[in-house]
């Protein structure tokens, strides 16, 4: 079951706008008609309930939206771009891989988070025309779309998670109480991943989704038998079936088991012990879980309505724990989410102050500049077009920040960089 993967989403970037020069009988030069270039597309990860794993993105780990088209003349501006949606199962968490923030808890089929924004496209020469300047022959450049890497997690959604040893006869109890078909065998780690199966309720239309969690061991909660991988799919869960082996097999202990079981579910998550719990005294068939029932209920219950004798293979037991368990299901409190519901997305525009921008110089004498604003003016310069380059020149004074390097002592042939765009100060005249 591939419940884990890791991949990078790169956002289209905004088309360019176009410098385009009406053309009109008797005025080979009539003006600026260039529209802007369409928006890049941006990403979405979106769940989807058809789905029960992240096996797509075993194989391909970068996934890239369109790029907006390009703005033409007659003001026509360019195509935006589709935006790329990326389907996940219903239960995964979405991680930024680069600084642990949880992004999105995707719980409900059709919830979907951008988790990358498309660029801007860039403006079209129209905008740059001024009394003073009739014709201006630039236009802005698109503006690169985002890039992120992020990590899904997979927890299940289930309303029952049954937890015992290898061996306790979980797959054998989820196959008789519900359609699944887990493997079964008569040896240890029999099932290597969970299985879900519904469970219809006896004398009603309704049902619920139970999920068979590979047999955990003793210090599960650090990794042992690979406990740490399944103990995740049961935070989601509402109630816990814990199922203990009553025959006591190999020299087994009923209450040694449960106990333990307890012990590691509190020190894997302390609030995952108290869940509503019901316990399956399973094998009752048995001669030796006869004997061992009683003394089992003195030990470890608070009423006898806390463990039930039952046995998956006679199917001993079953309607009555089937009813019990619905019950608890609807009583129980609703599945817990990791992160703040969101409407739509998590990447929401901050204002942005146009005037803050910072300045920094690095060992080897760099001169940085960042700041929202002006690393995305910068990036949608064209420095190969000498009135783009006057442009920023412009914004660089209109912001102050000529002023402010100058003052830090910025001198003749420094290098400048404003985010990924590198000038010589110098080359061209910012005072």
């Amino acid at each position: 079951m591939y419940d884990r993967a890791t991949i990078d989403v790169i956002a289209g970037t905004g088309g360019n706008g176009s410098a385009s020069l009406r053309h009109e009988k008797n005025a080979a030069k009539g003006g600026p008609d260039g529209g802007d270039g369409g928006r890049g597309g941006s990403v979405y990860v979106e769940a989807d309930e058809s789905l029960n794993t992240l096996h797509t993105f075993r194989y391909k780990r970068v996934f890239k939206a369109q790029h907006g088209g390009q703005g033409l003349k007659q003001k026509q501006h360019g195509k935006a771009a589709e935006d790329l949606v990326l389907k996940v199962p219903a239960g995964t968490v979405v991680h930024d891989a680069d600084t642990g923030e949880t992004l999105a808890d995707l719980t409900e089929h059709g919830e979907r988070v951008m988790v990358a924004r498309g660029g801007r496209g860039g403006l079209g020469n129209t905008h740059f025309k001024t009394s003073s300047y009739q014709t201006p022959r630039f236009a802005e450049r698109g503006e690169p779309g985002q890039e992120r890497r992020l990590r899904f997690e997979l927890k299940l959604l289930a309303d029952v998670a049954l937890v015992g040893f290898p061996n306790a006869g979980k797959s054998t109890l989820l196959s008789t109480i519900s359609a699944a078909t887990p493997k079964i065998g008569n040896y240890p780690f029999t099932t290597l991943e969970p299985v879900l199966g519904v469970v219809a309720v006896p004398g009603s239309e309704d049902s619920f989704v139970v999920a068979d969690i590979p047999g955990l061991v003793e210090g599960a909660h650090e990794g042992v038998g690979l406990g740490d991988e399944f103990l995740r799919h049961i935070e989601r869960t509402r109630v816990l079936l814990y199922v203990v082996d009553g025959s006591g097999q190999e020299g087994r202990s009923p209450v040694e088991d449960f106990q333990t079981l307890q012990r590691e579910l509190a020190a894997y998550q302390p609030e995952m012990a108290q869940k509503p719990a019901l316990v399956a005294f399973n094998k009752v068939d048995m001669p030796e879980a006869q004997e061992n029932l009683a003394p089992f209920r003195t030990q470890v219950a608070v009423d006898d309505s806390t463990v039930l004798a039952v046995s998956g293979a006679a199917r001993v037991g079953l309607e009555t724990l089937v009813l019990r368990l619905a019950q608890m299901v609807e009583s129980a409190p609703p599945p817990h989410r990791f992160a703040p519901k969101q409407e739509e997305t998590v990447l929401h525009p901050n204002p942005v102050d146009s005037s803050r921008f910072a300045i920094n110089r690095e060992a080897d004498g760099t001169w940085h500049v960042t700041g929202p604003t002006i690393e995305r003016i910068a990036v949608m310069t064209d420095m190969e077009n000498d009135e783009a380059v006057r442009r920023l020149e412009r914004e660089l004074n209109r912001l102050g920040i000529t002023r402010a390097l100058e003052a830090a002592g910025i001198e003749y042939g420094d290098m400048l960089q404003i985010g990924a765009v590198e000038i010589d100060w110098g080359e061209v005249d910012f005072g």
